[in-house]
């Protein structure tokens, strides 16, 4: 089952063209757009895996080779942003940056390189603009959302109040040093896991995050039925084209999707059982992701036993879209602030003439 959304007013209200590069650790993700009444019109994108974070885990560090692919990715990235004549930009990295030894050495190469400025963002700000950038999921039956985004370097946990009109309030967020990479490194994810790992990966992961429950203490509102659980990120998403049995992903199809976890649990199950050319071998998933998502479904299976809620929303969406609204909501901030003091200037340019004209 999926919801299709209604077609948004895609007449552009400025000239101003927007971008945005998310590089995580897994991904390096670009969107171009022109901002319409009710949201945005994307002109261009890019999506590729660079693994930057590969390794990471082990040597504290990111590798030549990792470096050399997402520099090769953020090129691209680069040209089409010069290509649609971007008027405002923002680029930004995640977790294997925040960790990695020789970040600094990474960001002086892309600025000498590619010629952008990366800005790496601290977990609350990462959590900040995921959430921004779901906001048009969330629904106001509810009155309160968990916001999960299962990195590849870490997953964040979002403790949302949902506001009249659908806007978001985050109460609480965590961020877990658990994603898609480091445990498919840790746990050899590429071979056949055992039974036994599987059920370690996802203990040590519930020990991480089962603080965050209890100091928000969530539960209460969980069985009342007044949480809604939204997912973004690779696993979810994968998991949910799986689902719906798409011969190719069909972002529209996923985007908005609402899926019965305990559909989402059945897949874990046989994907968890799987070796590598077993899971390449199933639509929806290939080389890319196929090593990753035993690891995701192990993050994912925790979190829906944490809070048992019955259907799952899903967004293929988040930090990029959440980056789009954020600046074009200040640059539409500016054009008030702007209007506001030209009016101003005018009214008493108006009463200075008026003045001297009486006397």
């Amino acid at each position: 089952m999926y919801i299709k959304h209604k077609k948004k007013n895609q007449k552009p209200v400025s000239k101003n063209i927007y971008s945005a590069i998310d590089l995580g650790t897994n991904n390096c993700r670009l969107l171009v757009a022109r901002q319409t009444a009710d949201g945005f019109q994307v002109i261009d994108s890019f999506s590729r895996v660079v693994r930057l974070g590969e390794g990471l885990s082990r040597n504290g560090a990111l590798s030549q080779a990792a470096i050399d692919r997402t520099i090769e990715a953020l090129d691209i990235c680069v040209a089409k942003i010069r290509r649609r004549g971007a008027t405002h930009m923002r680029n930004v990295a995640t977790q294997a940056c925040r960790e990695a030894s020789n970040c600094d050495e990474f960001i002086e190469r892309v600025e000498k390189e590619v010629r952008i400025k990366l800005n790496i963002i601290d977990p609350a700000e990462e959590a900040r603009l995921a959430v921004m950038g779901c906001k048009a999921l969330l629904k106001q039956e509810y009155s309160h959302a968990i916001v999960f985004d299962i990195g590849g370097g870490s997953t964040e946990l979002i403790w949302v109040k949902i506001l009249r009109g659908g806007m978001p309030e985050i109460i609480d967020w965590t961020s877990v040093p658990f994603g898609v990479v480091n445990l498919s490194e840790q746990y050899g994810t590429q071979e056949t896991i055992t039974g036994g790992a599987y059920a370690e990966m996802r203990q040590n992961i519930a020990s991480a995050i089962t603080s965050f429950e209890q100091k928000n203490d969530m539960q209460d509102l969980v069985r009342e039925g007044k949480v809604q659980l939204l997912g973004t990120s690779g696993t979810i998403t994968t998991l949910t084209a799986m689902h719906l049995e798409l011969e190719t992903y069909d972002r529209a199809r996923v985007d908005g999707a609402l899926v019965r976890a305990s559909h989402i649990r059945d897949l874990c199950n046989i994907l968890s059982v799987l070796n590598y050319e077993e899971r390449v071998a199933l639509k929806s998933i290939g080389e890319d992701r196929a090593d990753l998502v035993v690891a995701g479904c192990a993050i994912l299976e925790t979190i829906m036993d944490l809070w048992p809620i019955g259907e799952i929303s899903v967004a293929d969406r988040g930090i990029r879209e959440g980056m789009l609204l954020d600046m074009m909501d200040k640059q539409k901030s500016r054009r008030r602030k702007n209007n506001n003091r030209r009016r101003r200037n005018r009214q008493n340019s108006n009463k200075a003439n008026g003045g001297a004209q009486a006397k």
